[in-house]
């Protein structure tokens, strides 16, 4: 299954219930990282930036709501807390502490992914951005990465889906050749704008009416390219150079 591009990190030192959760993340897109206790979660909480938290209480070095006591000094990423106790008190004394929802085992893959999800949409609410990105037919869920043309979902390679990711995200400004093909190809490839034009030319076959004469992902001439939306002038300049 094409990768959502989004990133969940598992803390729980039972290996059994990773096993079940890497399963069930990846089968619905996500990209998985592993964290057997607190002291390795934090770090990969950390180095990693994970778009989304599944914390176990029970770990062996750290209670769990210490952990999330941490994460919530630094960072607003959705965290999912795992417990065996079902205690009324103890959930409300989780969700203030900033948990952004409490499941207790065992729970079924289903239930946990549509919370995990909707964790994810109150996120980017809360960042003040409306997590459907619409650029005339074209639209994209910045949460699910799900991509439609004309309320039909496409079907994209995971490289295509990205490179709408990242201009969705900043829609109506330019992002630089540079930009993308760091964050697509990695810092080796900043100078293989073939590779861009490459894949910008299979994406607009998928989206454009008239690839040859796009009228959505459109290119700022040796620049890089933008994602219009329906109040755009192509011909406008762009209100920001996306570089970094």
């Amino acid at each position: 299954m094409t990768k959502s591009g989004l990133t969940a990190l598992i803390v729980d030192d039972e290996p059994q219930i990773r096993r079940f959760l890497r399963a069930g993340l990846e089968l619905s897109g996500f990209l998985v990282r592993e964290a057997e206790d607190a002291e390795r979660g934090l770090k990969a909480a950390t180095f990693h930036s994970p778009d989304i938290i599944i914390l176990d209480l029970g770990l062996p070095d750290l209670d769990g709501s210490e952990v999330l006591k941490r994460i919530r000094t630094w960072s607003n990423v959705p965290v999912i807390i795992l417990s065996i106790t079902s205690d009324e008190d103890e959930k409300v004394r989780l969700l203030e502490l900033g948990a952004d929802d409490y499941m207790v085992k065992p729970f079924g893959m289903a239930e946990l992914l549509a919370r995990a999800h909707a964790a994810l949409r109150r996120y980017v609410r809360g960042l003040n951005k409306d997590p459907i990105v619409r650029a005339g037919p074209l639209s994209i869920d910045l949460v699910t990465r799900n991509v439609s043309l004309n309320g039909t979902r496409i079907s994209l390679t995971r490289k295509e889906r990205h490179l709408l990711q990242l201009l969705g995200e900043h829609a109506g400004n330019v992002i630089t050749h540079q930009h993308l093909l760091r964050e697509i190809w990695g810092p080796n490839h900043t100078h293989s704008v073939q590779y861009l034009r490459v894949l910008v030319r299979k994406i607009r076959h998928k989206i454009e009416a008239d690839p040859a004469r796009p009228a959505i992902l459109v290119t700022e001439s040796g620049v890089g390219y933008r994602l219009v939306q329906k109040d755009d002038d192509v011909a406008e300049a762009p209100n920001k150079l996306i570089t970094a």
